[in-house]
């Protein structure tokens, strides 16, 4: 099982990823061994998430969430 998250930095911007274990997968971004985009942009806040049965579905799925602009993701957080 994957699953597409979305995470808030602490400067208030928001990255979205995928992962099969979430609880390892923010702690490497704590870490700072996540993604290179969030490093030094901590803390972080899980705000989302979304299960998927499989690699492909969910990493197109976090394509199609990283193209759309920062409303769009507050939207879907907020379950509009």
């Amino acid at each position: 099982m994957y699953v597409v998250y979305i995470l808030k930095c602490g400067d208030g911007t928001l990255y979205t990823g995928i992962t099969t274990d979430i609880a390892a997968r923010i702690a490497q971004h704590r870490a700072g061994t996540g993604a290179k985009y969030t490093r030094g942009r901590g803390p972080f806040t899980l705000l989302y998430t979304e299960r998927h049965p499989d690699r492909g579905s969910a990493t197109k799925r976090e394509q199609q969430i990283k193209r759309q602009g920062k409303a769009y993701k507050l939207q879907l957080i907020q379950g509009e």
